[in-house]
């Protein structure tokens, strides 16, 4: 191993390989509960780079985990404990290559950073629409290879749905240039959807070209206090109803969620989170103005009101409240993460389905363990929840994971299974799932999913025990 580890660094350089110890933020996992162990860490700067890069390993047999921030959830950007996978890290790959302006669309490498992208889309005058909480780290390329979804999706797609070209590395080293910025090409199969969502099992994607879209003239956001799970769905069918298109976010997140944001960030100014079992979270992007804006929300949430599916509400008045609204839904995660381990759901079900969903899983977690504390919250507009379980109050969560993770993914998933629903809505299989994932797919589809490595890795060295068993 040590001369393919001077052969990277022949490709590379001495300080794009990296060994030994201290390699923490690579080796580990975003919620820590794993700590891998690489052969080493290789940080490519360009696709000429990776291309060389993937070759040596394959010509050595050496399995590699390709790697952009490091923020996922289910270990799947992480090397195992054995010491003998190579780390190809996409983060000095951080350039926008191109905007087309009048098609629309940017072009950027896998190594930048989500934020950089807006960023670039809104100084060239256009939205960048992907957005997440974890947005400040997460790399282009790690958002496709886990087909992220987000808070726009009830308007704007998960990330596939904004991809129309490719730049993909293949397990053997080959490059395929597919960064075509056509909104049509039927020449064959469309390759990119099966390197989009497919977590670096298949190839390294190293560049992609995006959809942007025009920025709306104006955003507004409010917040509401519901009664129930089926009165979030029933604000949301309304909301849909009035906003139409303009509808690009409804989140939907339970009191328990809030009063640990409440508990661990008291700086933040949670609203209305004492007053009813769930919150919801709207935003409304407008074509025409902020008066306009402001006029059909108050129109929403005034028939809400009056419908009774809302029991209070609050509108923003500047863009400063929007933000701190959005950070109270976007510091649940971080605030669980302060609480202590728990246990992460990551589901989606149809819409008509999640308040009998959640009723009964409630119920019946409840009942097998007293005390334990549902952390409900989630992209109610497209039917993605969050449906996290944290251990009692006083118990210690290391051993309530150890004791009951199991039995409450089984519980959990069963139940999502059958309202029709999936055991991975956004954060992928990795490693965390993939022991458990044969039990709740199709037999047909899985074999074809094997189908499929094997033709394009034939030595399964593409992040081998991800997405599917070895």
């Amino acid at each position: 191993m040590n001369r393919l580890i001077d052969s990277l660094r022949l490709i590379c350089g001495d300080v794009n390989v990296l060994t030994g110890d201290g390699l923490t933020a690579y080796e580990r996992d975003w919620r820590g509960r794993e700590h891998g162990k690489a052969l080493c860490v290789v940080r490519p700067g360009t696709t000429a780079e990776v291309s060389a890069v993937v070759k040596t390993c394959a010509l050595a047999g050496a399995a590699m985990v390709p790697q952009g921030g490091n923020t996922g959830l289910v270990m799947g950007s992480t090397p195992d404990t054995s010491g003998r996978e190579v780390v190809i890290n996409l983060q000095r790959m951080n350039k926008v290559r191109h905007i087309d302006p009048a098609n629309a669309t940017l072009t950027a490498e896998a190594g930048c950073i989500l934020q950089h992208v807006q960023q670039a889309a809104d100084h060239a005058g256009f939205l960048f629409a992907l957005s997440l909480a974890s947005e400040g780290s997460c790399t282009l390329g790690g958002n496709l290879a886990s087909n992220a979804g987000g808070t726009q999706v009830l308007r704007y797609g998960n990330t596939r749905d904004m991809c129309l070209g490719l730049e993909v590395v293949t397990a053997q080293g080959d490059v395929w240039s597919g960064l075509s910025g056509l909104r049509k090409d039927n020449t064959g199969y469309d390759l990119r959807h099966m390197f989009i969502g497919s977590e670096g099992t298949l190839g390294i994607i190293t560049a992609a070209t995006m959809k942007l879209f025009p920025k709306p003239a104006a955003q507004r956001t409010a917040w509401a206090a519901v009664p129930s799970v089926q009165a979030a769905v029933d604000l949301l069918g309304m909301a849909q109803q009035q906003l139409g298109a303009g509808l690009t976010g409804f989140e939907m997140m339970s009191q328990t969620a809030l009063g640990l944001v409440a508990r661990h960030f008291p700086t933040l100014q949670v609203p209305l989170w004492q007053d009813a079992p769930y919150c919801v979270l709207i935003e409304l992007s407008d074509t025409e103005s902020d008066a306009h804006a402001e006029h059909r929300l108050e129109q929403l949430l005034g028939a809400a009101l009056e419908k009774q599916v809302a029991s209070d509400v609050v509108i923003a008045q500047s863009l400063a409240q929007s933000r701190e609204l959005w950070q109270v839904r976007e510091s649940i995660s971080s605030a669980q993460a302060a609480e202590g381990l728990n246990i992460k759901h990551d589901i989606s079900l149809p819409v008509s389905a999640i308040a009998e969903f959640v009723k009964q899983t409630d119920v019946a977690l409840a009942y097998a363990l007293p005390g334990v504390r549902v952390v409900n919250f989630g992209h109610l507009g497209d039917g993605n929840l969050h449906y996290n379980i944290q251990c009692p109050e006083g118990a210690d969560a290391a051993e309530f994971l150890k004791a009951h993770e199991p039995a409450v993914n089984d519980m959990v998933y069963k139940a999502v299974m059958s309202f029709g629903g999936s055991v991975s809505a956004e954060h992928g299989i990795g490693r965390l799932k993939v022991d458990s994932l044969p039990q709740y797919k199709d037999p047909v589809a899985l074999q074809l999913m094997r189908n499929i490595k094997q033709a394009l890795d034939p030595q399964k060295l593409m992040n081998p025990g991800r997405v599917l068993l070895r």
